[in-house]
């Protein structure tokens, strides 16, 4: 006889563990129908969060937090459990209240790929405000315009104090960022390292540029004086013997330069009472002074600026807003005279005064690349070519 169906029965549920039979981890109970997440972090990976937050919280004061519109997290904690005891929610709180603000490198930067959102640690948020830093100098070099050329005169009466390295770098720098359209220009009396520390061995330069200086009609024409540097700055030194550079001949020459660039930085010799210097500074609509830790390199400078101080005019506005660059050759300095030298610079009456640390490249004394500079020193005169790009917009309406 047929049998009757019956509907299919409901699985019978798994007895519950005894969690007081012997051999039964006592766990077991409250581990039935755990499902684990791929985010789910374990043993060592759990203890070094734990560590990073007890280091966080024992190392850095309590602040105020401000609410976040958005939280992806409880961040209204009034009271901070011991760092042994955080939860990774909890942890989470403490390190990343603004959901914007996540670590991208290190162990932090490793929970933020596991779906933890950490704050930065302090070498990182380091990072980030400089690399901000460059950042806004970059678009203040690069959207910088006026209505005419432009032009930045390196000088001191010391010799060795790094106009050339200077005016090579800073013509570089500005160069590299607004894409050209700059060129570096000797206009010592006699011939200085320009055309050696720079890139290339051009066949002519100055002194040949102001044999020809009326024949130029063009950018092809000027280009030939010239040596193009991979910053894309164009130089011109002086690869020979040439005659001595006049006040005809500097101003000439300038006027010719500024048909075809619309920056020009020059680079001076040692004699500011001479008149090549006096026809570069009045082409000059800001003044760079770079100066060593050491006394003398210092006190020329300054007895330069009083000197054009003293001619007022032009001359005196370019020695008040003048740039003081303080560079470090690798030559031993004592710190006596260091902070002495921080003493005269302080009562120097110019726009500012910036650092530029010890690079090895500049102080093998050859041929310079900008890419060829510690990231350190980039910034440095990165941060130089946007104070300079600052003092020619106030100047230059």
């Amino acid at each position: 006889m047929p049998t009757e169906s019956t509907p299919s029965e409901a699985p019978t549920p798994a007895a519950p563990v005894d969690a007081a039979a012997p051999g039964v981890f006592a766990g077991a109970q409250r581990a039935a129908g755990y499902v684990e997440s791929p985010h789910t972090i374990h043993g060592a990976e759990l203890a070094e969060i734990r560590a990073i937050a007890r280091q966080q919280h024992d190392t850095e004061p309590e602040v105020e937090l401000p609410a976040d519109p958005h939280p992806t997290v409880d961040a209204t904690l009034t009271t901070t459990p011991p760092a042994a005891e955080l939860s990774v929610e909890q942890f989470v709180s403490l390190t990343a209240p603004h959901a914007s603000v996540v670590a991208s490198t290190g162990m932090r930067g490793l929970l933020g790929r596991l779906g933890i959102r950490v704050a930065p640690g302090r070498a990182e948020q380091a990072e980030r405000e400089q690399a901000d830093a460059v950042r806004r100098d970059e678009q203040t070099i690069r959207q910088a315009t006026w209505i005419r050329a432009v032009s930045v005169l390196v000088a001191n009466r010391k010799g060795g104090t790094g106009k050339t390295p200077v005016s090579l770098l800073l013509g570089g720098t500005l160069a590299a960022i607004r894409g050209g359209s700059v060129a570096i220009v000797e206009v010592a009396d006699d011939p200085g390292a320009l055309a050696f520390r720079a890139e290339g061995t051009p066949p002519r330069g100055i002194g040949e540029l102001v044999r020809d200086i009326d024949t130029i009609r063009t950018a092809g024409q000027l280009a030939g004086y010239t040596a193009p540097q991979t910053s894309f700055a164009a130089v011109i030194g002086s690869p020979g013997r040439r005659e001595r550079l006049t006040r005809d001949a500097v101003s000439r020459v300038a006027a010719v330069i500024d048909e075809y660039y619309a920056i020009r930085v020059m680079d001076s010799g040692n004699q500011p009472s001479s008149d090549a210097f006096h026809a570069a500074t009045a082409a000059a609509d800001v003044l760079v002074v770079p100066v060593l830790n050491a006394g003398d390199a210092v006190l020329e400078a300054l007895a330069m600026l009083e000197e054009l101080r003293s001619l007022g005019g032009h001359a005196a506005e370019l020695a008040d807003q003048a740039i003081i660059v303080r560079l470090t050759d690798g030559r031993p300095e004592h710190p006596h005279v260091v902070d002495r030298i921080t003493e005269l610079l302080d009562t120097a009456r110019v726009s500012v005064v910036l650092e530029v640390p010890y690079d090895a490249h500049i102080a093998e004394r050859g041929q310079l690349t900008l890419d060829r500079l510690a990231p350190a020193t980039r910034r440095a005169f990165t941060r130089l070519a946007a104070e300079t790009i600052t003092s020619l917009q106030h100047r230059i309406r």
